[in-house]
């Protein structure tokens, strides 16, 4: 079995270094680990840091193209170099690389597709995090769960261990993060996500490579996982949306139709009458729309299946079977 560790970077001259010397080299059941550095465009010296530690490969960015874009080039290099498990840990310190061995645990045993660090899941493991963080954390991590129809404790953390099969099977394209994203996805392909409770340490005078801006994350995070539901089930998504939309119309159109059979008149609620009009007109077609995203959505698993083939292949070798 080997196992890949890969390390999103972006500017981290000052802790990569002690995260790739930390990573143990032997572990039990893995044969062999090799370090891969996925350089997001960084200004300073973190790929000579990160070469100089020993990373095995470092693949760059021409620009800074955000932690969901570098994480996607990293599985996509890490299934290039045949992992048979994938770890994805931070460049910034916060996680310690000593745990890896812990992590890997329940997908090394089959016991889950995808481990995931938790910060939160038990008392002993709970971090010294800031408010805004603690609070945002909190809110993601239940919607998430609500839209995934499973509960977890922490959805935002990027310290986690892939089977080899689960990241073929992944297709993301959040480039701003990928946290959220790769829970939904996993849990609609029916992927068994299993939380490991780890300790992590914060620093108070590095400031968040991603939440630069509580607000700003929130609503990009937001927006990407409202296309994740969008994309993976349509007919709910505007479906939901024509039938209230629908329904505003009925409820109007009975109240001027009750009107009328009263009065023989529609006035003096004829802009009701054209605002009745256009619910009624705007929900069908969105009922519609969605009856044929849901036809696309079927064609989409179709493709999806097709290219988790063409990409076992491609990645494949003595592990194609895997």
């Amino acid at each position: 079995m080997k196992l890949v560790v890969m390390i999103p970077a972006y500017n981290e001259e000052a802790t990569i270094g002690e995260v790739i010397g930390t990573i143990p080299r032997q572990i039990e059941g893995i044969s062999k680990v090799e370090v891969l550095v996925v350089d997001d465009g960084s200004a300073d010296k973190t790929v000579e840091v990160a070469r100089d530690a020993g990373a095995d490969e470092i693949v760059s960015h021409t620009g800074n193209k955000g932690v969901g874009a570098a994480f996607s080039t990293g599985i996509d290099n890490a299934l290039r170099m045949r992992a048979d498990i994938i770890v994805n840990i931070d460049a910034d310190g916060q996680f310690n690389a000593r745990d890896i061995p812990r992590l890997i645990e329940p997908v090394l045993k089959n016991r889950a597709d995808i481990a995931v660090c938790s910060r939160f899941l038990g008392e002993d493991s709970e971090p010294e995090m800031p408010f805004a963080k603690r609070f945002g954390n909190r809110v993601f991590t239940r919607l998430v769960s609500l839209l995934a129809r499973q509960r977890f404790t922490d959805t935002q953390c990027g310290f986690r261990a892939y089977s080899r099969d689960t990241a073929l099977r992944l297709v993301l394209f959040g480039g701003f993060t990928y946290t959220q994203e790769v829970f939904l996805e996993a849990c609609r392909k029916g992927l068994k996500i299993v939380e490991v409770p780890i300790r992590v340490k914060y620093s108070d005078v590095r400031s968040s490579r991603v939440v630069r801006n509580p607000f700003s994350y929130a609503i990009r995070a937001l927006m990407i996982i409202m296309r994740t539901v969008r994309d993976y089930t349509p007919l709910k998504f505007f479906g939901v949306i024509g039938v209230l939309v629908s329904l505003c119309g009925l409820v109007s159109g009975s109240y001027i139709l009750l009107h009328w059979l009263r009065t023989g008149l529609v006035s003096p609620h004829i802009p009701l009458a054209i605002l009745t009009g256009v619910f009624l007109t705007v929900g069908f077609q969105l009922v519609i729309l969605a009856l044929i995203a849901d036809m696309v959505g079927r064609n989409r698993r179709i493709l999806e299946d097709a290219f988790y083939l063409i990409k076992r292949e491609n990645y494949g070798g003595k592990n194609a079977d895997r």
